[in-house]
């Protein structure tokens, strides 16, 4: 496991977005996961900005994204897609049949998961997968107490999830109960995983996932096991952390 100590949250963007444009120049047909959220929107802005710049190009890359709400259509503000598609896909050359989002409106909600797995098995797994942690550990929508051994499933969100993602809805009652993610061995298939975390609440997850036991209590300890995992963190999250 590296771990990267940044400036502040733009150089974490930075950082994170030159990894993303080296795997896309180097490799033919490149698999990206990608997340929502606020920590990687600086990251999706910093790749708009290298791509207007003629960095590179998205028109070969293949993405899938860690999670949808269930009950969210992709028209809805709220819902992933539609957060993908304002925050990056517009904005870029990306073939939209190379997106994949799971839906969380359809009638059979465990045929999509074996779908989606199918298809992430098909592409040949995730070359870089994108991460937040999670204020209570949960990576993806994987709760604490999520097995190790899961694959993409629905699941029923931690009032703690809820409660730190209310922020986008305008009320509490609004928020899904219910979300379909990637499992935790999805997300462990991938050949390299970028875990970004910014902010002084997240310092005491960080620290927790740095000197803490491997459990599924703490479900983003399980990166311990992977051989290639990079953290990207900001001077304020190392507050728990007595590190140089």
């Amino acid at each position: 496991m590296e771990i990267r100590k940044v400036e502040n949250y733009s150089e974490m963007s930075q950082t994170a977005s030159t990894i993303i444009i080296n795997t896309i120049k180097h490799k033919k047909s490149p698999v990206l996961g990608l997340a929502t959220g606020s920590t990687p929107e600086g990251l999706y802005q910093e790749l708009i900005h290298q791509y207007n710049n003629h960095v590179f190009s998205f028109k070969d890359v293949t993405t899938f994204n860690l999670d949808e709400y269930v009950g969210l259509g992709k028209g809805n503000p709220q819902s992933y897609h539609y957060y993908m598609k304002e925050k990056l896909f517009k904005h870029l050359d990306i073939n939209m049949e190379n997106v994949n989002i799971p839906n969380g409106t359809v009638q059979h909600l465990e045929k999509e998961c074996e779908n989606y797995e199918k298809s992430i098995k098909e592409a040949g797994y995730i070359d870089v997968q994108v991460l937040g942690l999670g204020l209570n550990g949960h990576i993806g929508f994987n709760e604490p107490g999520t097995p190790f051994s899961s694959s993409t499933h629905v699941v029923e969100l931690d009032d703690t999830t809820r409660k730190a993602n209310a922020r986008f809805f305008t009320s509490m009652d609004e928020v899904p109960q219910k979300a379909i993610t990637m499992g935790l061995t999805t997300i462990m298939h991938s050949k390299k995983i970028l875990l970004l975390v910014s902010g002084e609440n997240k310092a005491e997850p960080l620290a927790r996932l740095i000197n803490g036991n491997i459990s599924e209590d703490f479900p983003a300890s399980m990166l311990k096991k992977h051989p290639n995992v990079t953290i990207i963190a900001d001077k304020s999250a190392f507050v728990a952390l007595n590190s140089k």
